[in-house]
């Protein structure tokens, strides 16, 4: 199986990295192709900005939506001069907002998730390995997912959707399967506590599963910061493990 490995931790000597290496030759011993994505390393840039819009659009959205854009006006009053808004009113030309969009979406999507995005898109199962920030995901893998899990991407919205009724998800993602191993602060009682039913619904329901990854598992690897050696060992004898089965 080719997998695609996204790791999010600043540090080379961290426990976190110490998990993604005994998890990848867990993979590699089980045959299966892993390729390693790590953020930090890259620089991925986490946040959502204005380059980012062509993504987040939808040429095919109801009428009244597409109206509600006013995106014509929006990018000429974002142009910055008078050499600026003349570049801008010769890229639109004559065309209306359906038809700018679709020109964004082929001449202005941002490169660095496209080139994301064809990583996933050419891989069967995908695996995130990190350590729990404010019960979630760290920030640069927060934003790897927003701006490459995109509309027409990972999933697309129906017309009920964009009026607001959150049936409307269509599930674009065809892998087999998602593996989320995270470190944590605190001990097992208190995910169990509340935790872990919190990120199951924000990441493993809605991030994953809504579009269209066909099984998720999150795994934890609790209180590593208090653990003693002989629990450290395990978390490593199964992440390796988690890979050798995968």
């Amino acid at each position: 199986m080719k997998v695609l490995t996204i790791y999010a931790h600043p540090s080379p000597t961290s426990f976190c990295h110490a998990v993604l290496g005994r998890f990848d030759a867990g993979l590699r011993d089980a045959g299966h192709v892993n390729e390693i994505v790590d953020l930090h390393a890259i620089g991925f840039d986490p946040v959502l900005r204005g380059r980012d819009s062509p993504n987040w659009m939808d040429a095919d959205a109801p009428e009244e939506i597409v109206e509600r854009w006013h995106l014509r006006e929006r990018m000429l009053a974002e142009a910055r001069g008078p050499l600026a808004r003349f570049l801008v009113k010769r890229l639109l030309g004559d065309r209306d907002t359906r038809g700018i969009i679709r020109l964004l979406q082929e001449r202005h999507r941002p490169k660095d998730v496209l080139e994301q995005q064809a990583k996933v898109a050419s891989a069967q199962a995908l695996a995130f390995i990190a350590p729990v920030y404010f019960v979630g995901f760290p920030a640069i893998l927060k934003g790897w997912i927003e701006r490459v899990f995109t509309l027409g991407f990972a999933f697309g919205i129906t017309a009920d959707a964009w009026r607001g009724d959150i049936r409307g998800r269509v599930p674009l993602l065809r892998h087999e399967k998602a593996l989320i191993i995270q470190t944590t602060i605190f001990d097992q009682g208190a995910y169990q506590a509340g935790l872990a039913e919190a990120m199951r619904v924000l990441i493993d329901e809605f991030a994953f599963q809504y579009p269209g990854i066909k099984e998720v598992e999150h795994v934890y690897f609790h209180a590593v910061y208090g653990a003693d050696d002989a629990t450290r060992r395990g978390y490593l004898d199964q992440a390796y493990r988690l890979g050798r089965e995968f």
